[in-house]
């Protein structure tokens, strides 16, 4: 088999990791890059991420003329949480005939919330003959692909729980901050209302699970609280004195003739006591699923994007979901 030739784009703290296990598989062949920082562009890869060896592609800042030159079987997108924000560059890499795996969270089941753009996407990509992907850890696995597998064992569903309980002094600066880190509750509550601090995807994951069971949802809940600090809590990166904020709690809920039928519960905060991801089915037969020590989220969103490159690539075109690609495994390369 020919190398995948492989196009990052976006070399953020979860893009850098991407090319750092792309780099490090057989298989694969990075034949460049493309961010928006003047400090990135022009330089080798590798050099960017922060790897012990050149990879010999550069960091190009005109997506349109790297894409052309370089001709990927397969570009990584990881530039923005936002579906809005990301069509420019989703049209752009479509418009060249390449497939993509994104990380953008609204791209994981955008046929709920995102109906319009949804569509768009498939549309040209069923033109151009060429796959496209949004996932994750979470959304992607964790919260919705994770539950939805479990109850491929079960006679009768009834109602799905599922908890993700992180000690975010674990993850990275950028993570911290969107979970709210440092901030007074008055900060916290203006940059809630304006969607700049809050995990993006529980709805996403709702939709996917209520579809995958046949459920039709009456509505959708996805309420943040900041969780605030007893004591001062130290992360690597920042520290929180009591009566400040160190995370939130967050709550999806689906309603289905009225019941909670679907919850997803996240805690992401400084100091939490335990780090675990847990999923509860309720049905026939009862499952209760507990993954102690948590899913490393920055490590498992990178690898679950390299292992779904080769399922992209031979999926049929158009725009997918983790609910209908064929189930990823770990892909060692070849």
């Amino acid at each position: 088999m020919p190398n995948i030739k492989v196009m990052h784009f976006g070399l953020g703290p979860i893009g850098a990791a991407v090319v750092k296990q792309v780099a490090a598989r057989p298989g694969f062949k990075i034949v460049g890059a493309i961010d928006i920082d003047p400090a990135k562009i022009g330089r080798d890869v590798g050099d960017v991420v922060g790897l012990s060896r050149r990879i010999g592609a550069k960091v190009s800042g005109d997506a349109e003329k790297a894409l052309k030159s370089t001709r990927p079987d397969v570009v990584i997108l990881c530039t923005s949480s936002s579906i809005k924000k990301v069509m420019p560059q989703i049209e752009t890499i479509l418009n060249s005939k390449t497939a993509i795996v994104s990380t953008t969270e609204e791209l994981s089941y955008p046929g709920y919330t995102h109906i319009r753009q949804a569509k768009q996407i498939h549309n040209l990509a069923k033109k151009k003959k060429v796959a496209v992907l949004g996932t994750g850890v979470n959304p992607g696995f964790a919260m919705d692909a994770l539950p939805i597998a479990l109850t491929a064992v079960c006679e009768r569903v009834d109602r799905v729980v599922v908890n993700r309980i992180q000690d975010a002094r674990i993850r990275r600066l950028p993570f911290q901050q969107k979970i709210g880190a440092g901030l007074t509750t008055e900060q916290f509550q203006k940059k809630a209302d304006d969607g700049s601090v809050r995990h993006v995807g529980l709805t996403e994951s709702i939709a996917m699970i209520a579809d995958a069971l046949g459920w039709t949802l009456d509505r959708i809940t996805d309420e943040i609280q900041p969780k605030l600090a007893t004591v001062t809590i130290s992360s690597e990166f920042l520290a929180v004195d009591p009566g400040y904020v160190c995370g939130i709690v967050q709550d999806g809920v689906g309603y289905r003739k009225s019941e909670p039928v679907i919850k997803l519960h996240m805690e992401a905060y400084l100091g939490s006591p335990e780090t675990y991801d847990s999923v509860e089915i309720e049905g026939s037969p009862n499952l209760s699923m507990r993954v102690a020590g948590g899913i490393h989220g920055d490590v498992a969103t990178a690898s679950i994007v390299v292992n779904s490159i080769s399922k992209v690539l031979s999926a049929p075109p158009g725009l997918h979901t983790m609910r209908d690609l064929p189930l990823p495994s770990f892909f060692p390369g070849h």
